[in-house]
């Protein structure tokens, strides 16, 4: 496992880091960057670490030298790297970096200074503003394509933050309670780079669900045999009438209650579309219903016949010949 940590000024990203080491992981860095006490294993570029983990892939290893989104594109090559984002309130930040100026005999900032440098370093606010005025004033940045540009700029951590696999919250004033939060969220488990097959298919029922068309409520289902997915189905009308979400279903469209006017929901189960998908290669090119002969009247005859003319439905009632 490659574990990756990102966050704003003393968040608490390198006490993530120690308390990673002492679980076996071996701390790498860059070398002229600052590792807080930490033994590193350093390296002089990106590419180095990156090849350092692949040769040794069945060790444990952390980084806190992630400061551009270059750098996190060459780690997430690996499919057993991990993006940890740890965040702290400011308040707490700043406390924090005037308890590290007093141990280091450095002048203490002032709150102002801190939340500049901060919000400098989450946003490159002074970096972007003056990369725009060289932009302007020399030609030859002109001719850079865009890609270019993303490596000469530096990543706001901001936007780093936003994708990493594990958030953190570094609310805590002491490191005994950080570490007890760090133990709960069982961080190394192997689980987290590959989900366990319920994990796997419950991910994938959540994004069927974000097919559903369904007024009410949203809900997904994926149909599985000895780990392989046979069918998958989200709740919503029936194909051929209008979607639910675009008037299709009159019931949905009203603000009744839970559980109220079910018999003239329109809608299907997520469960009901999975086991008609599943089936549906059964009935090979019979699918696909044109016309709908029945006996006795239905309690529902003209809500009914409203329906199948949307779906271009032909309903037509039997007339048996008596003589």
């Amino acid at each position: 496992m490659f574990i990756g940590i990102i966050g704003p000024l003393c968040a608490g990203k390198h006490s993530v880091a120690k308390w990673l080491v002492s679980k076996g992981f071996v701390y790498l860095g860059l070398n002229q960057r600052e590792h807080a006490g930490l033994e590193t294993l350093l390296f002089d570029k990106d590419e180095d670490i990156l090849n350092h983990v692949t040769e040794h892939w069945l060790q444990n290893f952390v980084t806190c030298d992630i400061e551009s989104m270059r750098t996190l594109e060459i780690f997430n090559k690996r499919p057993f790297f991990m993006l940890i984002a740890v965040d702290s309130p400011m308040s707490l930040r700043y406390v924090r970096y005037v308890n590290r100026c007093r141990e280091t005999n450095h002048n203490e900032p002032t709150i102002e200074e801190f939340m500049a440098q901060s919000d400098d370093e989450l946003y490159k606010t002074a970096y972007s503003t003056a990369f725009n005025k060289n932009m302007q004033e020399t030609t030859i940045h002109t001719n850079l394509n865009n890609h270019s540009r993303l490596q000469y700029l530096e990543t706001p951590i901001i936007n780093l933050m936003q994708m990493a696999d594990l958030n953190v919250v570094n609310s805590y004033d002491s490191l005994t309670s950080l570490y007890s939060c760090l133990h709960k969220l069982d961080i190394v488990n192997a689980e987290r780079l590959r989900p366990s097959w319920d994990t796997y298919f419950m991910r994938m029922s959540d994004l069927a669900a974000s097919r559903s068309n369904c007024m009410k409520r949203k809900v997904g289902c994926i149909l599985v045999k000895d780990s392989r997915v046979v069918a998958t189905g989200y709740n919503g009308t029936p194909r051929g009438l209008k979607n639910c979400n675009e008037g299709g279903c009159r019931r949905c469209n009203d603000a009744v209650p839970c559980g109220v006017g079910l018999d003239v929901c329109l809608c299907l189960h997520a469960e009901e579309n999975a086991l008609l998908e599943a089936g549906r290669g059964r009935v090979a090119n019979g699918f696909g219903v044109k016309e709908v002969v029945y006996n006795l009247s239905y309690g529902m005859d003209d809500e009914t016949a409203e329906i199948f003319e949307e779906a271009g439905v032909k309903l037509r009632q039997h007339s048996a010949n008596n003589h």
